[in-house]
């Protein structure tokens, strides 16, 4: 697939109410829809961000009786927009933790793929925040394909799996046009990683990154870098959303996949595979 498209990355501060983010949501639909764009890219956990684990395990719900997940079928389909979402579904039975997963809901409203996130996010910065995020949530284990998209090849991906080139780099093996990110960054890390970041992993697999981020202050524990991001597989970043949160936000920007395929012919990054192992 070649040629121009428009996409929205949007950025929003979900709380615990699935209500409340469901609002936020059709607010960057309805800009979306009035851009152009043929996807919207939503954060992770954009359907609830909770004060506790145990708030996390009170809320989770099977897609079929979510809220904010028929929610956004009803608008992909009533808008005839394709939506991702980084959202929370139930972990395996017993296991005591929930699911951190990337869904991709078609312009007809039907979830026709979903990710699993593969890293967690555990860190203990000296005077900096401290995360666990593998004491409630299940990890991944498989790297799931590129699909077709009205906007191109997508490879999901969610946040902390930034940090780990091996993935994308297989993704990009596998076809990939564009690289997804749905993230909520904290702060600190967010200022020192969050840009270089996606614009390595823009360059080094030559494709489209789109990260829509989490913005501002969910609650009196939690707060999120926002500065959603698309990257062009040069390393540009040719759109960028603030930091601070003061309503639902999208940045609308045409993405051109014929760039994608010409630099991979300009510049082939031929692995030595006889050397050392392919990531």
């Amino acid at each position: 697939m070649g040629g121009e498209t428009t996409i929205a990355v949007g950025q929003m501060c979900s709380t615990s109410s699935m209500k409340h983010n469901l609002s936020q949501v059709q607010v960057l639909v309805a800009k979306a829809v009035a851009a152009g764009a043929k996807a919207l890219f939503l954060p992770e956990a954009s359907d609830w961000i909770s004060h506790s684990g145990e708030e996390t395990l009170s809320l989770v719900r099977p897609v079929e009786e979510s809220l904010y997940v028929r929610g956004l079928q009803k608008e992909a389909k009533e808008n005839k927009l394709a939506i991702t979402a980084g959202i929370h579904e139930p972990g395996e039975k017993g296991s005591g933790k929930v699911k951190n997963t990337a869904i991709w809901i078609s312009e007809d409203g039907e979830i026709v793929q979903r990710y699993q996130k593969l890293h967690m996010f555990d860190m203990e910065l000296t005077n900096g925040p401290h995360a666990h995020e593998g004491d409630i949530i299940e990890e991944g284990m498989e790297i799931h394909p590129p699909f077709e998209t009205p906007v191109g090849l997508v490879g999901l991906l969610i946040c902390f799996d930034l940090r780990f080139p091996e993935v994308p780099l297989s993704l990009k093996r596998q076809g990939a046009q564009i690289i997804t990110y749905p993230s909520a960054f904290t702060v600190p890390t967010g200022k020192a990683h969050w840009e270089i970041l996606l614009r390595a992993r823009a360059i080094e697999t030559q494709s489209y990154v789109i990260a829509a981020a989490q913005a501002g202050y969910h609650n009196d524990v939690r707060v999120s870098y926002g500065h959603s991001m698309v990257v062009s597989p040069w390393g540009e970043i040719i759109a960028e959303l603030p930091g601070d949160f003061t309503e639902p936000e999208i940045a609308a920007v045409p993405i051109d996949l014929s760039e994608v395929n010409r630099l991979r012919q300009e510049v082939p990054l031929r692995r030595r595979t006889d050397v050392y192992p392919e990531l």
